[in-house]
């Protein structure tokens, strides 16, 4: 029986039947408006019909005062008698949580859709439904439409109720549910697939493992062919039953392990994609750190982002998604005319033609180097073909290192019965150390697992420490230990490539700092540090043996004992309250300082001040602050001892020259860091894995800074950034004479203390000073100055000692002011140089 439609109203197409889409302005809505525009009268429905080229309402399917005053509107001009109303409208999103809106949006507002419909006449509405709300099957076999409902998780549980809330109110509207496989085109596709192409492309660490079973898999369906289902699902709308479910899509399923090896071929040349498997409570464990790990910062990490694979997914990697198609074929006459397989190297080949845009369009947070390769209008993807090419290149070069700490590792684990270890704590970490050793180092041969340095590294790191929290008995522990754990240590942060360092750190970006005339971290910069921490690891070292009780004595030809107390003034420092308070020998928490700031010295480029801003921190954590520490404990020592340490007040002085040194670099990294916040780029990441700055891109390889004559070697070396001006050096003399007033003076004073403690002080400000970075501390000095004339005012106990004092005082506040010629620029921070 033919079916006649009411004549159409102002600005309607007559004679044509009208077809209701709800979600009509997204990309699906659009190409099944696009396709059924020749035969029948579209009408949209959406919140926003920006850019769509048919009719369209706005309304608020959550609304039913929206929903009923729409669906009133359109009866004016459109009749009361609908052909299909073809249902997309709904929520989404893949963190697996159970949001308000598939309530109020899917179910609700399906039930509100339905409700309103009945005072129409629609000969069928067709819902948008996915397979998923069908209980899995195994690899091997097919699903069809009797497969149990039994979805897992909140999109598909709210996809099922959306459809049991359509049945249960349809009245006499006749309805399709279409369950869908998964989505696809050209360019895009859903998000499982797209995300499993940037992790690949990416070479993401996460993409070498799986916890399921990677022959399990899911059948996709092309656009066009989703496209071409909803017009025959219109066509014969009346040739189906009252309620009617129909799967589609391509009936094979992909296996993970397919798309996988298919991806990396694709995508990097690689036949095989290394895929390995996982324990699944493992997998899920993992995926828990890393969601619970978002900053509280919004912008900190990927901008606030929560990684994309959720504990949730461990519990669908077995799922498998093969679909008897037979009822779409017999009901519908359609079948899939495309196949995921052939498309992938078009999806791969948007991907490589334009990353960045690739990435928006799937909805996908771009990694650094994509985002700011992009903002700068160079070419990601030749970037990162260089950027790889470079890594191969210089991990080729270092292989030797990784080897070498596997066979360090072999040496750690038979080395306790050689050595004489007396402790079976310090036997176990050995053990255990050189088996994580050859593990690490093993693994990290390969130049896409160099992320296992960071095992290395962590366990290198412990073994600085053991010998002093098991307090090794012998020397021989202690030494091999220390010495191998550094080794190893070494080996894994000091070689090539950087380690962690970011594609856009280091492939763009300038060696020296934005309105700086140097850079702050060549290897003329830190020389001078690694040379003073030589010094300071071999005196630490000497101390901390006898600490442990591995040498009799302490070298100390200046303060020697006595004939009631023979110990020297070194052996009663390291054995007093003060040392013995601390939980390992205080003398060992200085020696793997030291040996720390040796390895970080090593580490990194001339560049390293926005490439590893962690390690210049660091750095700086170790050289600055525990020089003030370092400086306090000496100033305690007569005070609260009674008893110098010559190798101490040694140490001290070798760690205080650090400063100067350190803290042109220090001011760069913080200046960058300042800047690329400012920039928008996110802070935390920068902080670890570096990043671009402003400025022309240093050259790959820059000539040897030590091929110049040796004078301007030796003058950068000592020079840059730090000068001797002789008010500071006058300064830090005066702060000496004030420091040692028992023996400039041979007297005992009740000042003496003050004397003591301000005069180291005036040595520490002074040495920083410096730096001329540093160069305003100076005006401590006259602080200090003045308050001392306070202290000599009140407490001198003769006129020598007050004479003497107020006459230091007025020599450093005349020694103050003078800053003396600034020779470099430092960016921002010239105005500090005062």
């Amino acid at each position: 029986m033919a079916i006649t439609y009411p004549s159409a109203g102002a600005g309607t197409r007559p004679g044509k039947p009208v077809i209701l889409i709800t979600g009509a302005a997204g990309a699906v809505g659009t190409a099944i408006s696009q396709a059924l525009s020749t035969d029948y009268q579209v009408v949209g429905l959406d919140l926003d019909c920006s850019g769509y080229d048919w009719p369209c309402r706005e309304f608020d399917i959550s609304d039913e005062d929206s929903v009923r005053k729409t669906l009133d509107a359109l009866a004016g001009p459109y009749g009361r008698k609908f052909a299909a109303v073809i249902h997309l409208a709904a929520y989404f999103d893949f963190t697996g949580e159970d949001h308000p809106a598939y309530h109020t949006v899917n179910e609700d507002g399906a039930r509100t859709l339905m409700r309103a419909l009945q005072d129409y006449e629609v000969e069928r509405l067709i819902y948008s439904g996915t397979m998923l709300v069908h209980r899995a099957g195994s690899p091997g076999e097919r699903i069809d439409e009797s497969a149990p409902i039994e979805p897992k998780w909140a999109y598909p549980i709210s996809k099922a109720k959306t459809e049991e809330i359509l049945a249960a109110e349809r009245g006499a509207i006749p309805v399709t549910f279409l369950h869908l496989a998964g989505l696809y085109d050209e360019t895009s596709a859903v998000p499982t697939l797209t995300h499993q192409i940037a992790r690949i492309y990416e070479r993401d660490i996460k993409s070498h493992v799986y916890a399921g079973d990677q022959d399990a898999g899911q059948s996709f369906i092309h656009k066009d062919d989703l496209v071409d289902l909803f017009v025959r699902a219109v066509e014969r709308r009346n040739d189906l039953d009252p309620v009617e479910t129909i799967l589609a899509g391509e009936p094979h399923a992909v296996s993970y392990a397919e798309l996988q090896n298919r991806l990396g071929a694709l995508i990097h040349g690689k036949d095989a994609w290394l895929t390995l498997s996982a324990p699944k409570s493992l997998a899920k464990a993992g995926a828990a750190i890393e969601e619970k790990s978002e900053p509280v910062v919004p912008d900190a990490i990927d901008h606030g982002e929560k990684p994309f694979i959720r504990p949730f997914m461990m519990d669908m990697a077995e799922d498998h998604y093969a679909l008897d198609i037979s009822r779409a074929k017999h009901r519908l006459g359609w079948r899939p005319r495309h196949d995921i397989r052939r498309t992938l190297p078009d999806i791969v080949g948007a991907l490589k033609d334009d990353p960045a845009g690739w990435y928006d369009a799937n909805a996908i947070t771009k990694p650094d180097w994509l985002a700011e390769t992009d903002a700068r209008g160079e070419d990601p993807e030749a970037l990162r073909q260089d950027h790889e090419a470079r890594l191969k290149s210089q991990h080729a070069q270092f292989r030797w290192a990784h080897l070498l700490v596997a066979a360090l590792g072999v040496w750690m684990i038979g080395s306790p019965p050689i050595l004489t270890y007396d402790s079976t704590a310090l036997v176990w970490s050995d053990v255990i150390c050189g088996a994580i050793l050859v593990a690490s180092g093993l693994t990290s041969a390969y130049w896409r697992f160099e992320r296992a340095r960071w095992v290395t590294m962590a366990a290198g790191f412990w073994m600085l420490w053991a010998p002093l929290i098991f307090w090794a008995p012998t020397a021989e522990a202690y030494t091999n230990q220390t010495l191998v754990g550094a080794l190893v240590l070494g080996l894994a942060l000091c070689t090539r490539p950087e380690p962690g360092v970011s594609p856009a750190a280091a492939m763009t970006g300038p060696d020296t700092p934005p309105g700086w005339d140097f850079s702050p971290s060549t290897w003329a910069q830190r020389l001078p540090i690694i040379a003073l921490a030589v010094v300071g690891l071999m005196i630490s070292r000497h101390l901390t043996a006898y600490q442990l009780g591995n040498i009799e004595g302490i070298w100390d030809p200046v303060f020697a004992g006595t004939a009631a107390d023979p110990r020297n003034g070194s052996e009663e420092i390291t054995t007093s309250s003060v040392s013995e308070a601390f939980p390992i020998p205080d003398a060992g928490l200085g020696a793997v300082t030291y040996m720390l700031e040796i390895l970080a010295g090593i580490a990194g480029t001339r560049a390293r001040w926005r490439t590893m801003p962690w390690l210049v921190m660091g750095f700086g954590i170790m050289i600055v602050p525990l020089g003030v520490v370092s400086i306090t404990f000496i100033i305690i020592q007569p005070i609260f001892l009674s008893a110098y340490c010559l190798l101490c007040l040694v140490a001290a002085a070798a760690m205080l020259l650090q400063i100067p040194y350190s803290l042109e670099e220090l001011i760069a990294t913080c200046q960058f860091l300042i800047r690329r916040k400012k920039n928008g780029r996110p802070l935390l990441r920068v902080f670890f894995t570096g990043d671009t700055d402003d400025g022309p891109d240093a050259p790959y390889r820059v000539k040897d800074e030590f091929d110049r004559p040796l004078g301007a070697v030796l003058k950068d070396i000592f020079l840059e950034g730090v000068q001797f001006p002789p008010t500071l050096v006058a300064s830090g003399l005066v702060g000496t004479w004030l420091m040692f007033t028992p023996l400039t003076l041979g007297v005992e004073d009740r000042l003496y203390d003050s004397n003591h403690v301000l005069g180291a002080l005036i040595i520490t400000v002074s040495v920083i000073a410096f730096s001329e970075t540093g160069r305003a501390v100076r005006w401590l000095n006259a602080a200090m100055a003045v308050l001392l004339i306070g202290l000599s005012l009140v407490l001198a106990q003769g006129w020598l000692v007050l004479g003497a004092n107020l006459a230091a005082c007025l020599v450093l506040i005349a020694l103050t002011p003078p800053r003396g010629a600034v020779k470099s620029s430092y960016g921002s921070w010239d105005r500090f140089v005062k």
